[in-house]
Formats: structure tokens, C-alpha cells, sequence
């Protein structure tokens, strides 16, 4: 009962950062730059619509 009677006092709630957070340097790991996923060669469909996106940017300008 002290601890909830000590945050409503005004002491509040601290929250920190984990420490597995602090090692990976803030890069977020994704696969969205993957050779085969831009292309959209591993045969998700979503995969094969963003490269077709991509392809005609890319050729927008050309």
C-alpha cells in the first residue's frame, strides 16, 4: 500500500528504457530492403504490388 500511496503523494511512476533496447544502437531491423522483397521475388502478393509501385516510379522519370 506505501508504493500507491507514495505516487499519489507526487512521486509519480518512472518508467526506463530496457536494457536490450540499448544494445541494438536504435536500428530497427526490417525486411523491407531485401533484394527479393523488393523485387517482390518471394511470392507474397503484397510484396508483388510494392514492386510494381516501385517499377513505375522508378521509370517515371525516364
Amino acid at each position: 500500500m506505501s508504493d500507491i500511496d507514495d505516487i499519489i503523494a507526487g512521486g509519480g511512476i518512472v518508467f526506463k528504457k530496457s536494457s536490450q533496447s540499448k544494445g541494438t544502437g536504435g536500428k530497427v531491423k526490417t525486411k523491407a530492403k531485401k533484394k527479393q522483397y523488393i523485387t517482390g521475388a518471394h511470392g507474397s502478393g503484397s510484396a508483388k504490388q510494392k514492386a510494381k509501385y516501385r517499377e513505375q516510379r522508378a521509370n517515371r522519370h525516364r
